[in-house]
């Protein structure tokens, strides 16, 4: 696990207070000590400046890659059910009419980790089980104040019938877990954590993380090794990119053991310019010119994060049809029949390809012990041994909120396409906060300095 930005930041600020102590003593038998002392002064006044930048830079990185589907505009002109219908074309690109004859879902629980559900939605009625709210102690998960974790929902498991969204995997369930707010946005990866180990504890057989950010969490990484342990696959957007985002894969797509799943145009052949790609890369799936659900109707959308439900719903009827089949075999068979893109083998764009549920769902491949992508040890931990116990996973101790490394914020990664300019990102308003806090402390210390210079 690489280590956090909280706890690089901490390792600098303490790395400079050791030779802030080691000058004091050095100079503490200096006759000028106004000046001395003046000195002294202006460091440590500089230190504290960049420590308060570094720490505001710190806690002010989230990935957010898009503007938030809350303040998008749904469609103009709004599509009927059939209009969204032959609009769905991923649906044709993916071969699902096919897939169907071999399985659709029925018996497997996917959760989604969103912004809850739109319980009530056309194409959703009796597909959501009971959830939880973690945003809203109040809440239950089945409402959705910004409709991006309906419209993922959707993608995975809305209902087979004339109209509307139809799911990848219709027949499966969606157990909601609600972590983003009203800005499609968690302050804390410890939120994402609790999600996970509970959807795991209520029986989910598919753990989609349609969200992300820049920073790694040690909790997060325990919980999902927690999840690899109980036989569950997980399934995470790589991230969309943008001017205020980073170019790397976001976590926890970057993850060991996850599908990291970044997006395609809709010709299926080239890569989405707004996703990001890197070496965690795993498969690819359509993300742009969709049409999801949304409370009260539909939408336009694009993004990584309807990439990556496809995966899950693809996952879903591997589990339905092969109900005893480990996860590691599931992972395996979707990463080893993906349609090979760009150069031929895994490569740091498309990873082993766009994702194919016929083939997956078809082809004869040889069993595998553990997960092929988790790469983290012991196997009894992250290759899908015994279950280790709340916060004892080996590769990854997990760590309570305040402790370095805790705090990873985050976003989704989709919106609508008919959404505004991206307001200016909160990070850039603290950064430029930092700054003038460092120019007045330099300012204040060379007037210091100036002053006791003289009375020397």
């Amino acid at each position: 696990m690489a280590t956090s930005s909280s706890e690089r930041c901490e390792h600098r600020v303490e790395r400079h207070t050791r030779h802030r102590v080691a000058g004091a003593r050095a100079c503490s038998s200096s006759r000028r000590c106004p000046l001395v002392n003046a000195r002294r002064l202006c460091l440590r006044l500089s230190a504290s400046a960049i420590a308060g930048l570094f720490i505001a830079g710190t806690y002010a990185t989230p990935a957010s890659a898009a503007p938030s589907p809350a303040a998008a505009s749904p469609l103009t002109a709004p599509l009927a059910g059939d209009d969204v219908r032959s609009e769905q074309w991923h649906l044709k690109a993916l071969n699902i009419a096919e897939a169907w004859t071999y399985a659709a879902g029925a018996g497997v629980t996917v959760a989604v980790i969103d912004s809850g559900v739109d319980a009530d939605h056309v194409d959703l009625q009796g597909q959501v089980l009971p959830g939880l709210d973690l945003v809203d102690a109040r809440g239950n998960a089945a409402t959705d104040l910004v409709g991006h974790g309906t419209t993922v929902s959707a993608i995975i498991a809305g209902k087979d019938d004339d109209a509307g969204v139809v799911g990848i995997a219709p027949k499966a369930k969606i157990l909601p877990v609600r972590v983003l707010d009203q800005e499609n946005r968690y302050e804390d990866a410890m939120i994402v954590a609790k999600a996970v180990r509970w959807a795991v504890d209520k029986g989910a057989r598919v753990i989609n993380l349609s969200l992300g950010g820049s920073g790694s969490s040690g909790a997060l990484a325990a919980a999902l090794d927690y999840a690899f342990a109980k036989d569950v696959v997980v399934v995470a957007c790589t991230g969309n990119a943008n001017a205020s985002s980073p170019s790397g894969v976001w976590y926890p797509a970057r993850e060991p053991g996850v599908l990291a799943v970044a997006g395609m145009e809709r010709d299926g052949d080239g890569l989405w310019s707004g996703s990001i790609t890197g070496k965690e890369t795993v498969v690819t799936a359509p993300a742009t010119q969709l049409v999801g659900a949304r409370p009260s109707g539909y939408w336009r959308v694009q993004g990584t994060s309807f990439a990556a439900p496809m995966v899950s719903g693809t996952a879903a009827l591997i589990r339905s049809r092969w109900p005893g089949m480990p996860a590691g075999e599931v992972v395996n068979r979707i990463i080893k029949t993906a349609k090979d893109r760009g150069r031929a083998g895994r490569d740091n764009q498309y990873g082993f390809g766009m994702v194919d549920p016929v083939g997956a769902l078809t082809a004869e491949i040889p069993a595998v012990a553990t997960n092929p992508l988790d790469t983290n040890q012991p196997p009894g931990v992250s290759g899908f041994g015994n279950a280790p116990s709340s916060g004892q996973a080996q590769s990854a101790p997990s760590i309570q909120p305040g402790e370095p490394g805790s705090r990873a914020p985050g976003a989704n990664a989709g919106f609508a396409v008919a959404s505004g300019e991206d307001p200016e990102p909160a990070s850039s308003r603290r950064w430029w906060a930092a700054a003038a806090l460092f120019l007045l402390s330099g300012a204040v210390g060379l007037f210091v300095v100036r002053r006791f210079a003289r009375l020397g």
